[in-house]
Formats: C-alpha cells, sequence, structure tokens
C-alpha cells in the first residue's frame, strides 16, 4: 500500500508539466530531397498557426521537417505537407504526436532549437528574397549548377546542403523573376554535367523558414556591441616644492 501511495504521489507531482503541454502537438513529414522537405515545410507554416523547429538529415537523403503547435493546427499542417510530398513523389512519412511527454522533446533537439531561434544574434543580408534550391546527385554536378545560376542571373549563393547518398542541394537567394531564370539555367547545367534530383523556386518566405536554412557566413552580420564614448581622466602627479621662507615642503598637484 506504501509503494502503491508513492507512486500516486509522483504521477501527481508530475502532471503540472503535461498540463502545460496538453494542447500542444508535435508533428514531422520525410522526405527523400532537400528541396522537396523546404518546399513541404513552406505550405506547412502557410496552412497553419504552427512552428517550424528545423530538419533532421539522418543519411541516406532522408530529411524530416519538425513542426511544433496546436493539436488542430499541427494535424492541419502536417496532412498539408504529407499531401504536398506527395506531389513532388518525395514522400515518405509523416507523424503528429499530441501532448508529447517532457522527456521526449528534451532529448530531440527541439527545445535547443526553439532556445537558438528565440536569441536570434545574427542577420542575413539575403533574407526576404526568393529562394532557388536545385539538388543534384554528385557534387560536380551541384557546382557546375551553382556556376550556371550565377552567371545567368542578379541571384547570389548563400549555401549548400548536403543529405547522403550523394545529394547536394545549392541554395541561391535574388528576385523571384531572377531566381527563377538562375534556376532554370542551374537545371540544365546540373542535367548536362551528372544528375538532376530536384528543383525548388520559394517565392515569399516566412521568417521561420528563413532562420532554418543554411547562409554561409560571409552573408551574416553579427550584432555588434554598443560602443560608448568615455571620458578617463589623466592620473595625477605630485610634487614637492620647497619654500626658502619655511623651509617646509609643499605638495604641488597637477595633471599630466
Amino acid at each position: 500500500m506504501e509503494a502503491y501511495n508513492k507512486r500516486s504521489i509522483s504521477t501527481n507531482q508530475a502532471s503540472p508539466r503535461r498540463d502545460i503541454l496538453k494542447d500542444t502537438a508535435l508533428g514531422m513529414v520525410s522526405t527523400r530531397s532537400f528541396p522537396a522537405i523546404v518546399g513541404t515545410a513552406d505550405m506547412m507554416l502557410k496552412s497553419a498557426g504552427v512552428h517550424l523547429i528545423g530538419y533532421e538529415k539522418i543519411g541516406g537523403g532522408y530529411c524530416t521537417a519538425v513542426i511544433r503547435g496546436g493539436i488542430a493546427d499541427i494535424r492541419l499542417a502536417v496532412q498539408t505537407g504529407e499531401d504536398t510530398a506527395k506531389q513532388f513523389n518525395e514522400f515518405v512519412s509523416s507523424l503528429v504526436i499530441p501532448r508529447p511527454f517532457p522527456n521526449l522533446e528534451v532529448i530531440l533537439p527541439i527545445n535547443s532549437r526553439l532556445s537558438q531561434l528565440a536569441e536570434g544574434g545574427s542577420y542575413s543580408r539575403l533574407s526576404n528574397l526568393a529562394i532557388g534550391l536545385v539538388e543534384t546527385r554528385g557534387f560536380p554536378a551541384m557546382v557546375g549548377a551553382a556556376d550556371a545560376m550565377l552567371k545567368a542571373a542578379d541571384v547570389q549563393l548563400a549555401a549548400y546542403e548536403k543529405i547522403g547518398a550523394g545529394l547536394c542541394t545549392a541554395i541561391i537567394r535574388g528576385s523571384v523573376a531572377n531566381v527563377a531564370v538562375a534556376v532554370e539555367a542551374g537545371m540544365n547545367e546540373a542535367e548536362r554535367i551528372g544528375e538532376l534530383n530536384a528543383v525548388m523556386v520559394i517565392p515569399r518566405p516566412l521568417d521561420e523558414l528563413e532562420q532554418t536554412l543554411p547562409v554561409a557566413s560571409c552573408w551574416i552580420e553579427e550584432r555588434q556591441p554598443i560602443k560608448l564614448p568615455l571620458h578617463i581622466k589623466q592620473p595625477i602627479a605630485e610634487t614637492e616644492v620647497v619654500l626658502p621662507m619655511t623651509k617646509l615642503p609643499i605638495k604641488i598637484t597637477e595633471e599630466l
């Protein structure tokens, strides 16, 4: 009877933590392509009031978008993401977890990513521009596609992403028209060199999608500390002067 009471007390103590998460859920959609998962995440964010935690890349080309929000919103967003991934022919699986236990969120890289998003700390000069992604199988094809895109239109190469199985993605930023022209040129060059796997153009990315995409360090502006002018007084030196009449040393101070 004593052991039963102890278990009851332990359960009651843990209930407030579960109550905090009673109306929240985790959602996941997995694809076999990085451009596909970015496009899927974009549609999920625009379909419901959810937050994009980030992506899990486990190799072999498998990527999972992790979202968080209210249970109803998560169910709607995951269904939208699943439909989107199927349109890309890259859908692998999806999952909705209502009321996740705190232990699950501690082990998964969820709370740490939420903290990173909240802290910020840097700003990308390529933010709020259209995004273009060209994914190839093989590094030479990706580099060739990136070069062709830069030469075809006024775009900037933001970064590139590797997800295993020989798949790598060049990520460009620019106006919608320029990104569309550049992606077409990148597709043609990738097919000429090697194997083109997937492409994506996202015209108006949301801020949360922006923050989860890789950006090269040359495009990131770190927050600089505020420099305030400080007036520092010069040290004061003391000298001894002996007056002829008193023969007593008198200290005279003066600024250096």
